[in-house]
Formats: C-alpha cells, structure tokens, sequence
C-alpha cells in the first residue's frame, strides 16, 4: 500500500540520537552511527522525530510501505511505562487520528492499564470540540462586532473554524454539518486582496496544495469521510490559474465519486495577478 511513512538523508544524518526517543513507536534506532527506520509497521507517518532532529535529515515521503499497526505498536509503547503511553496518545489526538487513537486504548483496556488523561488544557478564545495542541484542535471561532481600528483596520477576518488545513483537520467536526464550504489552494487569500469578503464570508474553509502536499490520497479519503458524515448545503472551489492548481478540483472530484455524493460546484480561478478570471 502507498502511504506517508518517514525517510532520512543519510547524508545529513550525523547519528545523534535525538530522534529515536522521540519515536515511542520504536520505528527508529540507530544503526552504524546513522539513524534507520526499522520498522514500516511501526512508522506511523505523523512525523513527532522531525522536529527532533538538528540536521534537518528527516521528512515524510508517500511510498510504498507495509500498514502502520497500532496494535503492534502499543505492545512497545505499554514496555516503556505511563509517561510514554500518554505522549503517544496524545500525539494520535493531535493528529485527529481517531481510528489509531480507538485501537491504542481498546488496547490497553484489554491488557487491564488505565488509559491515562491525555488531552492537554483547552483553548479559550473560542468554542473548542476536544483537545490536544491549538495547531490541529478542532474550534469553532466566534466574532463579535469589529470596533473601530481592530487588528490595525477596518476589514474583519471572516475565519469561522479552525483548522483550515485539510492535513490537520477532522472530518468529523460538528461544525460541518450543513456547512458552506469553501475549498481553496494555498495560494489564493495571498493573490485575491478580498478572499475574505469574496469568497470566504459564511463559509468554512478547507485549504490544501495539490502541487506540494504529499498526502493526496489521505486528503481524497478526508474529504470522502467529511462527505459521508455530514449533510453539506453548498461547495465553492477557489484556485490559481497555473495548471498544477487544477488538481483541487481533482482531489474534490474524487472525494465525491468515493462518498457516493454529488454536489453543485461553484470553481473560480484566480490569477497570479489577482484578477477574478
């Protein structure tokens, strides 16, 4: 199967050390003075190493790769005790990985451990629908009237949702029921001066690049589970003029055809002048 697994530049690779504790999966270890990943059934391809690494040596590729098991996973992570359990846990709610996050506790249910209060404190400046950190938790954004000079002017942001990032969100957020969406490539709030007034005023939006993100057929798959979870009033597609952009159309498309659904679609295409074409 083709999935996003972690790879390392041996040639950066100075074999430090630092990324393998930072791999409670035990994918990672070090090798002939070089970090290998030993493990595809132990990758999980959410990347916690990358960060840990000083040399930049560390990336997620899309690959072949035998199927990440959580269940084999969780038997090396309960031999490192409760610290590890919870880091692990947690880094799956992080990632809105809520299939892995079911298995990792049924788990430890069934071996008799306690499952461990890992969701970290939620955020306050808005209704938030679980924890974990602020880049991928799930919050509604609610706006109140813009005072005069708010945020160094007069044109309020119309952001309703958090994230907006396909990679990071959850399919199963309840604000996307009977929601307006707005599907939109990277580049376009940078090139359209009014996205926000335009485009994205009572709509949520979903925000991807179909050039540079690895992760296509994950984000046809999110699409499809947003798709079968939850009545949709109304879908927009905004993207760039450049030919690689007319891959979020692509990605849609065939999300509709996976969920089974069928929806009227609004497409603009924006220049790299920013004009409405």
């Amino acid at each position: 199967m083709k999935r996003s697994i972690i790879t390392i530049d041996e040639e950066k690779c100075t074999g430090c050390g630092n990324c393998v504790p930072d791999c409670p999966e035990g994918a990672l270890q070090i090798i002939d003075g070089k970090a290998r990943l030993v493990s595809d059934f132990f990758c999980d391809g959410l990347g916690a190493c990358i960060g840990a690494c000083p040399e930049g040596a560390m990336s997620v590729e899309e690959r072949e790769a035998g199927a990440y098991d959580e269940a084999r996973v969780m038997e090396n992570i309960i031999r490192q005790g409760p610290g590890t359990i919870r880091a692990h846990l947690q880094h799956l709610d992080d990632h809105n990985e809520e299939e892995l996050l079911a298995t990792a506790i049924d788990v430890l249910r069934e071996k008799g451990f306690a499952v461990p209060d890992f969701r970290d404190k939620p955020v306050t400046l808005a209704h938030s629908h679980g924890g974990g950190c602020p880049g991928s938790q799930t919050v509604t954004i609610n706006r109140g009237p813009l005072s005069a000079g708010a945020h160094g002017g007069s044109v309020n942001s119309e952001l309703k949702q958090w994230p907006v990032q396909l990679k990071l969100l959850n399919p199963a957020a309840p604000y996307f029921s009977k929601a307006d969406l707005l599907i939109t490539a990277d580049c376009v709030p940078a090139a359209y001066g009014n996205f926000h007034q335009r485009f994205l005023k009572d709509r949520l939006m979903i925000m991807f690049c179909p050039k540079l993100d690895p992760y296509i057929d994950e984000y046809v798959d999110k699409l499809a589970a947003l798709f079968s979870t939850h009545e949709i009033s109304s879908v927009a597609v905004v993207r760039m003029e450049v030919p690689c952009c007319g891959g979020v159309s692509t990605v849609l498309q065939r999300a509709m055809v996976k969920a089974g659904k069928s929806f009227l679609i609004k497409e603009y295409t924006i220049s790299i002048s920013g004009e409405i074409i």
